[in-house]
């Protein structure tokens, strides 16, 4: 301002005299470096997920998942195994300061800690660089993590006993079952239900329908054993044998 002379007005670069739409700029100002979104774009993330799909596809026709029988609550010999992605807790439950009294750690406090770690990680590392080498912290919890699942998942796979479970999951004739059977009534009355199950259809044992055996061979067997299946394992009378082996030998599957 001078005096005398009026008022001047200075403009400022800092505010654009001539006001402009909301307009993207023109894609040739970035030669190389973008696209338009339709179809360009749009099409290549369309061809990149019908080619995942269809190899997922391929690969669930090639491999389909293994169908168990129905679950049977009274099969105590059952040895349930979680998913893969599952398997680093189900190994860790087996250890001693993870399990039984200590069930809680195992089942709540080290998962609790290990998300709550992921959860305050911002906040355990701040540092503004990308390279590893320059966030130990963040870069060690990482690692650490990761090499725990790793190694956890395979030990849990490398112990597991695959033909037990393929044995006890696998879909097996049924037969139509007498409970009134004086037969049926020793079954229950040895706990044969705990290596066999409720419907004889086997679990920690074999199955005992359509078996084929004759009642004096499945008589031996009680008494003397065979494979998994102790000698002397039937504690009862010979005449309560009798009507055991009876009935399972009268057991046809279906």
């Amino acid at each position: 301002m001078h005096r005398g002379k009026g008022m001047k007005f200075v403009g400022d670069s800092r505010v654009s005299a001539v006001r402009k739409p909301n307009i993207p700029k023109d894609y040739s100002e970035y030669p190389g470096k973008t696209e338009a979104f339709w179809p360009n774009f749009l099409l290549k993330e369309w061809m990149v997920g019908a080619v995942f799909l269809v190899g997922y596809l391929c690969l669930t026709v090639a491999h389909p998942s293994p169908l168990e029988r129905i679950a049977d609550p009274t099969d105590t010999g059952y040895i349930p195994l979680p998913d893969w992605y599952f398997l680093f807790l189900y190994q860790l439950l087996k250890y001693t300061y993870a399990s039984g009294p200590y069930n809680t750690i195992g089942a709540l406090v080290m998962p609790g800690l290990a998300f709550g770690g992921l959860l305050l990680a911002p906040f355990l590392d701040r540092s503004p660089h990308r390279r590893p080498s320059k966030r130990p912290l963040a870069t060690g919890f990482m690692l650490l993590g990761l090499a725990s699942i790793i190694y956890l998942t395979w030990f849990s796979v490398a112990t597991h006993d695959w033909e037990k479970a393929k044995e006890q999951g696998k879909i097996v004739a049924k037969a139509e079952i007498d409970t009134k059977d004086p037969g049926y009534a020793v079954y229950q009355k040895q706990s044969c239900i705990g290596c066999h199950g409720k419907e004889l259809t086997g679990g920690a044992g074999p199955s005992l329908v359509g078996t084929g055996l004759k009642p004096e061979e499945i008589a031996k067997i009680a008494k003397e054993g065979k494979g998994a299946m102790p000698p002397n394992a039937y504690k009862g009378n010979d005449e309560d044998l009798k009507k055991l082996t009876e009935f399972i030998s009268k057991l046809k599957a279906e």
